[in-house]
């Protein structure tokens, strides 16, 4: 099954009105339904690692936080854009959350090196018109909303023909 660990950021309304600013004229872009801070991908894993990956993830303590939206950026980069998101941050502490779950699970997974804390607003499959598509990113406008960190999650990913399904698995 493929797994990844999260953070709900529940505010669907909030994410669509920033979305709802993407012309999907100038791409061939997929808005995600979901939102969350993905603090750990853990790709496919075999069944039996599920109750491991639990009992590491119930030794990881944390006080609650809360965190903000930042900025709109995109990766790989702005010549080669695949995925448009949102930034959070303090990102020192969600860092420091994120490294205290990649201690808890050094024993199944290896440390991810590069990490920006983000929300995943949509995913581009082609470019129409990218010098366009860039000014048009540049006017994107929101204001910044904040979030209450509570909980992780551990969720179930399953990939289906009209974009990923997710179901919670355990929360911590």
């Amino acid at each position: 099954m493929r797994l990844f660990i999260a953070v709900d950021l529940e505010n669907e309304d909030y994410f669509r009105g920033i979305q709802k600013q993407l012309d999907k004229e100038l791409s061939d872009l997929t808005l995600t339904k979901t939102y969350h801070l993905t603090l750990k991908f853990l790709g496919e894993v075999d069944d039996s690692l599920v109750p491991k990956i639990k009992e590491a993830l119930e030794k990881v303590s944390f006080e609650h936080f809360s965190v903000k939206t930042t900025k709109i950026g995109v990766f790989p980069n702005a010549n080669f854009v695949r995925v448009i998101w949102i930034g959070l941050e303090p990102e020192d502490k969600i860092i420091k959350l994120k490294n205290k779950m990649d201690d808890a699970l050094k024993e199944l997974f290896k440390s991810e090196k590069d990490f920006t804390a983000h929300v995943t607003l949509a995913r581009i499959k082609f470019i129409k018109d990218k010098i366009k598509f860039s000014e048009d990113l540049k006017k994107l406008r929101f204001e910044s909303k904040e979030f209450h960190v509570k909980n992780i999650k551990l969720i179930k990913s399953t990939l289906m023909p009209d974009g990923p399904t997710y179901e919670t698995l355990s929360e911590f």
